[in-house]
């Protein structure tokens, strides 16, 4: 059987996708920042990692389900977006409610942070805090991340796109189904 007439194609391959990438170093630096600069008793503290965390799982479960469902793999990313962008009103309310500067998108600082991000990850000394949170002020430290989730959002907004361009042009599994059991009733 060749992958067009497959009825449950390949699916997965997740880890492989620049937005669960980017996610996954938006967990990894939260973690770090809440434990260097959120009280332990926060609920807050709570929620960015669990927003955080979301972002990387909703990416990895939508992606297992889209064999057999485009529809829960479209809810899922978004899913995983909609936790992210709640994460960065935490990061802004941060900078916000300790008088701390945001900085421009296109600021220099930032534009050094997007430019980190694009390089190759092995050329970065440190794999664990490969962009310095565990040593980083609180300001540079949360536009930091707040860049690194306008980073993921950006592809998962992309993502979200092709996964709708992709359903419209082939459609779902239920619509595979058929056409294998049209086909398999057209050969006999």
């Amino acid at each position: 059987m060749n992958e067009s007439e497959r009825i449950i194609p390949p699916h997965g391959g997740y880890r492989k996708l620049r937005s669960f990438q980017a996610a996954q170093n938006v967990y990894d630096a939260t973690v770090i920042f809440c434990e260097r600069f959120v009280e332990k008793s926060s609920r807050t503290r709570d929620q960015m990692v669990q927003a955080a965390r979301s972002g990387v799982q909703n990416i990895a479960e939508g992606s297992m389900a889209s064999a057999t469902s485009k529809k829960t793999e479209l809810k899922l990313t978004n899913v995983a977006k909609a936790s992210l962008e709640e994460l960065l009103l935490d990061y802004e309310d941060f900078l916000r409610q300790r008088g701390l500067a945001l900085w421009d998108k296109n600021s220099p600082l930032a534009m050094k942070v997007r430019n980190q991000y694009k390089s190759d990850p092995s050329d970065r000394s440190d794999l664990s805090d490969p962009y310095f949170i565990k040593t980083s002020s609180p300001e540079t430290a949360a536009n930091t991340l707040i860049c690194l989730i306008n980073q993921a959002t950006f592809l998962l907004r992309r993502q979200i796109q092709k996964l709708e361009e992709s359903f419209l042009n082939e459609g779902g599994f239920t619509e595979r189904l058929y056409k294998a059991r049209m086909n398999n009733r057209n050969k006999s």
